[in-house]
């Protein structure tokens, strides 16, 4: 096996060049909004926070796999013209969303839970709240609500009258992403390498579909038997579920195998042992490229409150980034789903 090298020593001063220039690009493009606060809504809803939390309490209550789907949906949301739940947006006449991209297609889902959440603000507070608060507080509570950290969440988000469409597979990393892509996609958001690996602690939550994990486990995943011989047990249940030749696609396995409704540093665990679900997640521990990253798996998997710590600092990083034009030309939506007209 290659010896590791740091992700600061790439090969190429080109892709060096590159990842300095989206970082630089992306730090203009957020810094310009106005900023968000946490008591936006003390004045004109006050209720607000305790009805998302209410909800989301019902929803994970119902079934701890909602918590997973919220917390996606929010980072779908971001990754793609900010937080400003274009992501939530259906299609019209004059408007594609961003539901229907080959990433988000099939691979999300709550936004029925969001759905309940505005209504019951609306009945309250009828124009106030946005959807793009909404779904930020509802990720928060939605890991609360299965065992991880509490963090604030600043708010005053505007609702984009557009989606991004053609953005989604550009921004957001696929399950089969190497760890330069990933890392660059990050820091076109203004999201650091150490925001990388602890961002996606979050798929300790996390359900993946046969589709996206079928490259990894008729692949690379091959060789793991030989440091863990459980690897080959677990290899060979999901190749029961997810053959080879096709079939299975929608077919869904926990990207944490051990404890996939808990909140926990479990993932990172896994990493170490080679069996992560997807080639993206186990990227961040066994790239070549991947010095820098490979500490920081370690860290946290030996270290649970440093991650939860970590996590919480990057979640509100998440749900910073903006898009300036937003503030100007965005609303509040009083469906999630439709602008208003």
């Amino acid at each position: 096996m290659a010896t590791p090298v740091s992700v600061y020593s790439w090969p190429s001063s080109f892709q060096l060049m590159l990842l300095f220039v989206f970082s630089i690009f992306s730090i203009g493009l957020h810094a310009s909004a106005p900023p968000l606060t946490l008591d936006y809504y003390a004045l004109t809803c006050p209720t607000a926070l305790a009805i998302v939390r209410q909800e989301m309490e019902c929803a994970v209550l119902s079934d701890p796999r909602n918590a997973a789907l919220i917390l996606r949906l929010h980072f779908h949301d971001c990754f793609v013209q900010g937080c400003d739940a274009s992501v939530l947006l259906d299609d019209t006449y004059g408007l594609q969303g961003e539901k229907t991209a080959s990433i988000n297609f099939h691979a999300l889902k709550g936004f029925r839970i969001i759905d309940r959440i505005k209504n019951k603000i609306e009945s309250e507070c009828p124009g106030t709240v946005s959807c793009a608060d909404i779904l930020t507080v509802a990720a928060r509570d939605a890991v609360i609500l299965v065992g991880g950290p509490f963090w604030e969440v600043p708010l005053g988000r505007k609702d984009s009258k557009t989606a991004g469409y053609a953005l989604v597979d550009t921004n957001l990393p696929g399950s089969d992403d190497g760890l330069l892509s990933i890392i660059s996609k990050f820091l076109y958001q203004g999201l650091s390498v150490t925001d990388v690996v602890a961002l996606s602690g979050a798929h300790t939550i996390g359900m993946a579909r046969c589709v996206n994990y079928r490259s990894r486990i008729y692949g690379d995943f091959e060789t793991t038997s030989e440091l863990d011989p459980s690897a080959e047990t677990y290899v060979s249940n999901l190749r029961a579920t997810c053959p080879a030749a096709g079939g299975g696609e929608d077919y869904e396995s926990a990207m944490d195998y051990v404890t996939p409704n808990l909140f926990d540093n479990t993932y990172y665990h896994i990493l170490l042992k080679g069996e992560g679900l997807l080639n993206s997640d186990q990227e961040l521990y066994s790239s070549v490229f991947g010095m820098e990253t490979k500490k920081l798996v370690q860290q946290y998997a030996e270290n649970a409150v440093a991650f939860f710590e970590q996590f919480s600092e990057s979640m509100v990083k998440l749900g910073n980034i903006t898009n300036p034009d937003t503030y100007v030309d965005g609303e509040v939506r009083k469906n999630c789903r439709f602008v208003n007209t």
